[in-house]
């Protein structure tokens, strides 16, 4: 077993049964020039989490611990796009209508892939959803309980939507979860404070917190996971 210092408590877990979950990490919600900015909102909030997850992607890669990347978007006849979040936007830009880096938020599109930084290797899963949790209406499920996954770290974007309602998924699943703080990101400053303390309030009602320092010594002290 492994252990980070963290927020409520240590947060102890086994390399064997832990997976890395990295939530939306794509071009349209953190380039210059996409979705999220033609909403109005500063992506430089965003791309803070980039070098640190980058950084904790790496340490995760070489003990041998399960990644997993999230992509939220839709099939190109938006046939899995409910009407109550496609009218959600800029009325001049919504998901599915051309943006700078192909249609907004469409599968195949080069905006909805992941940024390069964080491109997965060839062999890790990529979970496709439609929704704003990584668990409605995908494979992420089975993909878990094939890994025999007990544990999720989590990272990417943003904190208060996708990161939270896969986190709560999680939870009400059986999961023990830890988010880590400075890998995690939101458009909005106070969302980013509050979003964390929910999740690790109450004696992690959610899960834990901790920061990609503390995660990263503990994974260099983790022996390579072995099939």
């Amino acid at each position: 077993m492994t252990e980070i210092p963290a927020t409520p408590s240590p947060f102890t877990f086994d390399p064997a049964t832990t997976a890395l979950v990295i939530i939306d990490m794509q071009r349209d919600f953190l380039l210059p020039g996409g979705f999220g900015e033609s909403l109005g909102n500063d992506v430089a909030l965003l791309r803070t989490v980039i070098e640190p997850l980058a950084g904790v992607l790496a340490c995760a890669r070489a003990a041998g611990i399960t990644v997993i990347h999230t992509r939220e978007g839709h099939l190109p006849d938006l046939s899995d796009c409910p009407p109550s979040k496609l009218r959600r936007g800029n009325p001049a830009q919504r998901i599915g209508d051309p943006g700078r880096f192909g249609r907004i938020l469409i599968r195949g599109e080069y905006g909805h892939d992941i940024i390069d930084e964080l491109a997965p290797l060839a062999g890790e899963t990529v979970i496709d959803k439609p929704g704003k949790g990584a668990f409605y209406a995908t494979e992420l499920a089975t993909v878990l309980r094939q890994h025999s996954i007990a544990t999720l770290l989590v990272a990417g974007v943003t904190t208060e939507v996708c990161v939270h309602t896969t986190v709560r998924e999680a939870n009400d699943r059986g999961y023990e979860c830890l988010v880590v703080a400075d890998c995690v990101g939101s458009y909005f400053p106070e969302f980013q404070r509050v979003g964390l303390s929910m999740i690790s309030a109450q004696g992690a009602i959610f899960g834990w917190v901790a920061d990609s320092a503390d995660v990263i010594a503990a994974l260099g002290t983790t022996a390579p996971v072995t099939a």
